[in-house]
């Protein structure tokens, strides 16, 4: 029997359950500065009315519950495309949840408020919120990558991202992210992880991964950690194809399960699965090993039994290359069920999904017992949360809250102390004069605006700058005129954002562009800063020039970078990686004055 046909009564019952004040987003603040108060978590929905809820939902319902499709953050009208698919998904499916990707926080808000409305039950919302909320949210605050984090070492640091991001996800009606990043990234060559890592120590790691959930979970926001049982040390993007893990129980256990453990000491609400392979637990050696989210000896047995983790086990997305092309939007999330895992994360087909898991339970292959179980989960977290009593946001107070000032000041100070110089060359001779200095920067298509803060920073404390900009797909006459520039400046500053993306399979400069940089670097003072991932160095064997490391490209990096080179502030940060035996992790050249 669906919640809508319950008796009034009992209907009444299930809703009041939860009418104690859940958490708030911050209500409107006549002053933009003040100090915003915690968002008070209240728990504690009587048991009989969570089975109420659980008993009044079909089979298919339950199912429903358990799938988290995408929905893209931009404005839409009512009655556009860009919302069809969503709706579908909560009128006919009956979705438990939704992933919202980029767009304004207004926009994010507003569309949330509605899809709430319109839900019978209430909807999770979760966001991949790795580095702020800035990542999703346009205009909020974004810190630069966690591995900055690793490079300044501080707990503080850790609690503050966490904080700061619960405060503006939870404006805007998030209350999942689907972070930190809890791998080891102990593979320089690994195309996926990198700077989304805290760093290759899992001491550390764990450290500040459970600095961040206490400080995001103390403010409202529920977080996961990622991705079980460690992505860190693959050389393969799983979007693209199964990554393989080395190792077996013994090095799991003594590596990469260190910052899950750490996590769960923490108090994380849900840890999400990695589709890697293991080639010690992968079963039959005939056939290809399968990949970990789909193993219960893995979601089960390590996660469930061995750490006793017994919050949400979130699937990484189910479209991804790694897992559906081989098994199927429908066979994968049956799979992914009798594994252990309780929220299916963007099946790339949510009918067959939705079909597969209702014939595997009506047979039997699933009992309703192990679905009951997942559903339980869902609808406690949402109890928790207090969707229940309130499920939408009151508008007019995002913009006291999302990328105020305060929190943007935090990110900036972050940024400042993460610095990290490898190499000084003669870095000394451009921070002691102003002058004329060639700008190359190196971006994404995409990233059109990386680097104009730079570029203006640095002209207000005094260069005169001349900026060129190279792409990945940048021929031979753009390299000529780039050339053309550095000739005519005594200085030259290589801007870089290398990162990790998605569906890439890399993480490199382009050859054309190394080899400029070294010729150049033979001619004239050179700077190269990495506003992305830290091992550019191993193309570069013959570079002497200065290598600065910023960690990632954000208004907070690009301002610290240029104080850091032209208003003599300090460099302070070290190393959360080793980039060579000459740099260990740890090094890092400091400079105090």
């Amino acid at each position: 029997m669906h919640l809508s046909r319950l008796p009034v009564p009992l209907l009444s019952l299930c809703l009041a359950g939860c009418t104690a004040a859940g958490p708030q987003p911050a209500a409107p603040i006549p002053d933009p500065h003040a100090v915003l108060p915690p968002v008070a978590v209240e728990r504690g929905l009587p048991k009989v009315t969570l089975d109420s809820v659980l008993q009044s939902l079909s089979v298919r319902e339950k199912v429903g519950q358990l799938v988290m499709p995408w929905l893209i953050g931009s404005y839409s009208a009512l009655d556009g495309e860009a919302l069809d698919a969503t709706m579908t998904a909560i009128d006919s499916f009956g979705v438990g949840g939704i992933i919202v990707s980029v767009g304004s926080p207004l926009d994010v808000a507003a569309k949330l408020n509605l899809l709430q409305r319109r839900s019978r039950l209430p909807l999770l919302i979760a966001a991949d919120l790795e580095w702020g909320a800035g990542m999703r949210l346009q205009g909020g605050t974004a810190f630069p990558m966690p591995m900055a984090i690793g490079a300044t070492d501080n707990t503080l640091d850790a609690y503050e991202m966490g904080r700061i991001t619960a405060l503006e996800a939870r404006a805007v009606g998030i209350h999942l992210t689907f972070s930190p990043v809890a791998d080891v990234n102990n593979n320089p060559a690994n195309p996926i992880i990198n700077t989304r890592s805290f760093g290759e120590d899992a001491r550390t790691v764990g450290r500040l991964i459970a600095s961040y959930i206490r400080g995001a979970e103390e403010h409202g926001l529920r977080t996961t950690a990622k991705h079980f049982p460690g992505h860190g040390d693959t050389g393969t993007d799983s979007h693209i194809s199964v990554p393989v893990a080395p190792g077996c129980w013994t090095r799991l256990d003594t590596l990469e399960l260190e910052p899950f453990r750490a996590a769960i000491r923490a108090g994380v609400t849900a840890i999400m699965t990695a589709h890697i392979t293991l080639p010690c637990l992968g079963g039959d050696d005939s056939v290809p090993a399968t990949p970990a989210t789909l193993l219960p000896a893995v979601m089960t047995g390590i996660l469930r039994d061995s750490l006793a983790f017994r919050g949400l086990v979130v699937t990484d997305a189910l479209l991804m290359g790694a897992i559906v092309e081989r098994f199927g939007a429908g066979e994968t999330a049956v799979l992914a069920l009798l594994a252990g895992s309780d929220l299916l994360l963007m099946p790339s087909d949510i009918a067959a999904a939705l079909d597969a898991a209702v014939t595997a339970v009506r047979s039997g292959r699933i009992s309703e017992q192990r679905l009951d179980r997942s559903v339980r989960r869902m609808l406690r977290l949402k109890a928790d949360l207090g969707l229940f009593a309130r499920r939408t946001v009151p508008l007019d107070s995002v913009m006291a809250v999302v990328g105020r000032r305060a929190h943007q000041d935090v990110a900036d100070d972050i940024a400042r102390r993460a610095l990290t110089l490898v190499q000084r060359g003669r870095l000394d001779d451009l921070r002691a004069t102003r002058g004329r200095v060639a700008l190359v920067i190196y971006a994404e298509e995409t990233n059109l605006t990386f680097g104009h803060l730079l570029v203006r920073e640095l002209r207000t404390l005094g260069d005169t700058v001349t900026m060129f900009r190279i792409y990945p797909a940048s021929g031979a006459l753009s390299y000529d005129s780039a050339r053309a520039i550095i000739a005519d400046a005594p200085r030259t500053i290589f801007a870089s954002s290398v990162r990790p993306i998605a569906w890439r399979g890399h993480v490199a400069l382009p050859d054309s562009l190394a080899d400029l940089i070294l010729e150049t670097d033979a001619t004239r003072t050179t700077v190269l800063v990495s506003f992305g991932s830290p091992y550019l160095l191993g193309q570069l064997p013959a570079y002497d020039g200065a290598y600065l490391i910023a960690w990632s490209a954000s208004l907070a990096t690009e301002r610290a970078v240029a104080h850091a080179l032209a208003g003599g502030a300090p460099i302070i940060g070290r190393l959360p990686i080793t980039l060579s035996p000459e740099h260990p992790r740890g090094f890092g050249i400091r400079i105090t004055q």
